[in-house]
């Protein structure tokens, strides 16, 4: 057997850490003011349905049952199948008969100003024990 040769692979050059570093800090500076977290104003038993998949909605619905003991899935527009099949998916796969529809309320909302606005159907629907 012929001994192998272990080959390092040069390491890559560095730039000025200095002048990467004070781009950094001043990206650092500016972000915060961009991204502060909005304060929610809507109780923590309400879902907003959109666009994601109806299970990641189904699973949170499911974790705000267990907690507080009543939800309310809400949506407008497009959106309000998904939320009908969040509730049904809790109500009878995932809850195994444990919770129920108890209200469901229709409304329209208006939306947009001046010659943008529009009406928009929206639904809630409250499942609980």
């Amino acid at each position: 057997m012929v001994p192998s040769k272990v080959r390092q692979m040069p390491k890559p050059k560095r730039s000025d850490t200095n002048e990467s570093e004070g781009q950094k800090a001043a990206e650092q500076a500016t972000a915060p003011a961009q991204s502060q977290p909005q304060q929610r104003t809507a109780p923590y038993n309400h879902i907003f349905v959109g666009q994601k998949p109806v299970m990641n909605y189904a699973m949170s619905a499911l974790i705000q049952l267990t907690q507080a003991g009543e939800v309310v899935v809400k949506a407008r527009g497009m959106a309000i199948s998904r939320a009908v099949d969040v509730a049904e998916i809790v109500t009878k796969r995932l809850g195994n008969g444990a919770f129920k529809v108890k209200d469901i309320g229709i409304n329209t909302e208006v939306v947009g100003e001046g010659p943008e606005q529009r009406n928009i159907s929206s639904i809630e629907i409250v499942v609980g024990k």
